[in-house]
């Protein structure tokens, strides 16, 4: 499932190997792990794993697909409802709460798992510029999230790695420290 649908803006873009829904989902619960002070680390673990979980079914839809906001949201929805009963009632509330918080952005937690999306989209770019001696050919993927983060710490990662980016840092987990972690 997961593991086979490729991120759409990746192959889009004609990126070599690219990366799955799940690897998606498992880079975004390793960074909810770094969680700020005052946010459930637990929740937003849960949340960065279940928030794309409908891709599976109906696929990574994009903004360069023809269905609006609207019609991505209702196809996900049923989706995720429809997954949820396979679980059982408690698991699978769980879930469609957890589904139904991130796309509302209704708590901190959300805002930050939000801002992990964004930013794990950003660092994937990078990391796709670097291994394809491409600099700035995901230029778009930065563009699009320019003025979107929400959380202080998204927006300070955010701001570290453009940093990296500007100075054509090869690595981008050198041995720098990232920017405090603050909601």
């Amino acid at each position: 499932m997961w593991q086979r649908v490729q991120r759409t803006g990746w192959v889009r873009k004609g990126v070599k190997r690219p990366e799955s829904v799940a690897d998606h989902m498992y880079r975004m619960a390793m960074m909810a792990m770094l969680a700020p002070p005052g946010l459930d680390v637990n929740k937003c673990i849960k949340m960065a794993l279940v928030h794309d979980m409908a891709e599976c079914i109906v696929g990574d839809l994009t903004p360069h697909d023809s269905i609006t906001k609207e019609e991505k949201h209702k196809a996900e929805e049923a989706a995720m409802k429809e997954m949820c009963t396979l679980v059982g009632d408690g698991t699978g509330d769980q879930l469609l709460a957890l589904w139904q918080d991130y796309e509302e952005q209704v708590s901190e937690e959300a805002k930050f798992v939000k801002d992990l999306d964004k930013l794990d989209m950003v660092m994937q770019a990078y990391e796709y510029e670097q291994l394809e001696e491409r600099p700035k050919f995901l230029q778009e993927f930065f563009d699009s999230t320019e003025g979107k983060f929400v959380t202080d710490t998204g927006c300070a990662w955010k701001e570290h790695l453009d940093a990296l980016r500007k100075n054509n840092v090869q690595n981008l987990f050198s041995d720098t420290e990232l920017p405090n972690q603050k909601t």
